[in-house]
């Protein structure tokens, strides 16, 4: 059988080279539609979702003694079955999409049931999120912060290059892409005040980030070695950890962010399964020093995943890409966030969800926030229209877009998008 990742595989339904879905992608969502209200998982081919509720029920996924997991309003029942389901059901779609298949291609009244437009559809939440951890895994991220607040000879902390550092969050606020951000309040102390005040955030950020989705459990009390950890990893998302920087200036020392954190971190609908990112494997930055044992990874454990951010203003039709950057730049892999996450015993879960922390690179077109493209307000950001930005204003909204580039085709996560809303 052909591999699902081949790059010469083709679909009986029509794939555009620059769309992000082409056959060797087949990333999982949850999706209702008008005449069938009912969330159910689905995967994206094209400009088309396809209905593995429908499938399931036809008997052409064979999920068992499992039943009925594509029914379901998330992917979590499905992710618990495991690596070795994902990959024979991630092939079993493969199979049916392709164009040489005539078994949906040429059914007609199965075809009309199982396949929609994307534009026809409504896009949930894909998983129910278990736990959130948010990362801090960028060298250039970390240094660039650092020099801002402490100084070029103190950037890093002697702690960020022994092991991944991160705090977490809360899986409440995690909200899937199109859902508006309301602009949070909290305490605020400028340098000039004496004392705080309690007031909407004035220094509203994104962050940059990919989503590692955790598919499978661990016990508590166990560590995880690196084979252990991949394969519990099912997928990945675009993740925008907004920040508050003002209200995250104040409150951040000595138990780090709270509430700068906890009010919206969005991500995209469709989960890019790790299988789809196989080919895109590559070693990341060489680390210095070496990481303790339980740290060290025998495989490349990065991804060469192009990323970038437009900004459009509010009153404003025209978006400006404001970074490109790279995922493969990410000092500690999703790999190593996982091991560490688990090198207490921390029991993981399915649908555990893990930010990468902002993706910067070493060019400054390469930063991941506005903290960083406007260098604390330092540097305002040109918009079309003669607009500038330092942070975010109301009305304003942001997309994140990221994908692989593969031979004559593409493995994209298509994109998250939020917009800013007056805190009222």
């Amino acid at each position: 059988m052909t591999h699902p990742n081949d790059p010469s595989l083709r679909s009986f339904i029509p794939v555009d080279p620059a769309s992000d879905f082409p056959i060797q992608n087949l990333p999982y969502g949850v999706f209702s539609a008008a005449d069938s209200p009912k969330p159910r998982v689905g995967v994206a081919i094209g400009d088309v979702v396809l209905d593995l509720a429908v499938l399931e029920d036809e008997g052409l996924l064979d999920l068992s003694p499992a039943y009925e997991v594509f029914a379901q309003p998330s992917l979590n029942a499905f992710m618990a079955l495991g690596p070795a389901v994902w990959t024979k059901t991630r092939a079993a779609i493969s199979a049916l999409l392709r164009h040489d298949n005539p078994r949906l291609r040429d059914d007609k009244p199965l075809r009309s049931r199982a396949l929609l437009l994307q534009k026809d559809v409504r896009l949930h939440l894909p998983f129910d999120v278990a736990g959130y951890t948010d990362f801090y895994s960028s060298k250039e991220h970390a240094t660039n912060v650092g020099v801002m607040f402490r100084g070029k000879d103190n950037a890093l902390q002697p702690n960020w290059l022994h092991m991944p550092i991160g705090y977490n969050g809360r899986a409440s606020t995690v909200v899937v892409s199109g859902t508006p951000v309301r602009r949070p309040r909290g305490q605020l102390k400028p340098p000039s005040a004496e004392v705080p005040s309690f007031g909407p955030c004035k220094r509203l950020d994104f962050e940059l980030e990919m989503g590692v989705v955790i598919g499978q459990s661990s016990a508590l009390g166990e560590m995880l070695t690196e084979a252990q950890a991949e394969a519990m990893i099912f997928g990945f998302v675009l993740l925008n950890d907004w920040s508050a920087r003002d209200i995250q200036q104040w409150e951040y020392v000595p138990l780090g962010p709270f509430q700068a954190k906890v009010f919206a971190t969005s991500i995209s609908p469709w989960v890019v399964t790790r299988e789809a990112l196989e080919p895109f494997r590559v070693q990341g930055p060489v680390q210095d020093p070496m990481p303790l044992p339980y740290l060290q990874q025998a495989h490349a454990q990065n991804y060469d995943l192009a990323l970038e951010v437009a900004l459009r203003a509010s009153g404003s039709n025209a978006p400006q890409r404001i970074s490109q950057t790279n995922f493969k730049y990410m000092y500690w892999s999703s790999v190593q966030q996982l091991m560490h996450h688990a090198s207490s015993g921390c029991a993981m879960s399915v649908g555990d969800l893990l930010g990468s922390g902002t993706i910067s690179g070493p060019e400054k077109h390469q930063r991941g926030s506005l903290l960083e493209i406007s260098w604390n307000g330092s540097e305002p950001v040109e918009l079309p229209g003669g607009v500038t930005r330092t942070f975010l204003e109301d009305g304003d909204s942001l997309v994140m877009r990221g994908w692989c580039q593969g031979q004559g085709y593409r493995v994209g996560f298509g994109e998250v998008e939020g917009t800013i809303v007056p805190a009222g």
